[in-house]
């Protein structure tokens, strides 16, 4: 599969105007989807629905916006739990997966590009992933 998957991170950028990152997160936004399709997962539905009050509001945000929801595969989610076990290898304190482990291993399983601003656990657990960040 081709395409990229878009982190909440840069979506919320654009929808809420943050000051600082909302002109980058746009622009990338714009050149990735000339070339690419771009995709959401529903862990990152998830987390952008917070800018909205209906959810109608949201669905078409989306649809302006040229995202396609995909479902996250089992492969995936399997790929999730064991970046979860080496994250609590690691001392790690969260007692659950967190929600960048599902959108690494579907950006990995999938073989789609990840566009964020979240480095570092991406690097960290999902080494194979193109990662598209400032």
């Amino acid at each position: 599969m081709k395409g990229i998957l878009v982190d909440s991170n840069v979506i919320l950028d654009v929808f809420l105007d943050d000051l600082k990152w909302a002109d980058w997160s746009e622009a990338k936004l714009e050149e990735c989807g000339y070339s690419s399709s771009l995709y959401i997962n529903p862990i990152i539905y998830s987390e952008i629905s917070i800018g909205f009050n209906m959810i109608e509001e949201l669905e078409a945000a989306i649809g302006q916006a040229g995202l396609q929801l995909l479902e996250i595969p089992k492969e995936a989610l399997f790929l999730a739990g064991k970046a979860f076990l080496k994250y609590r290898k690691k001392k790690g304190v969260k007692r659950s997966p967190l929600p960048d482990f599902f959108i690494g291993a579907q950006a990995a399983v999938l073989n789609l590009d990840l566009l964020t601003r979240d480095v570092s656990r991406y690097q960290s657990y999902f080494p194979t992933v193109n990662l598209i960040a400032p």
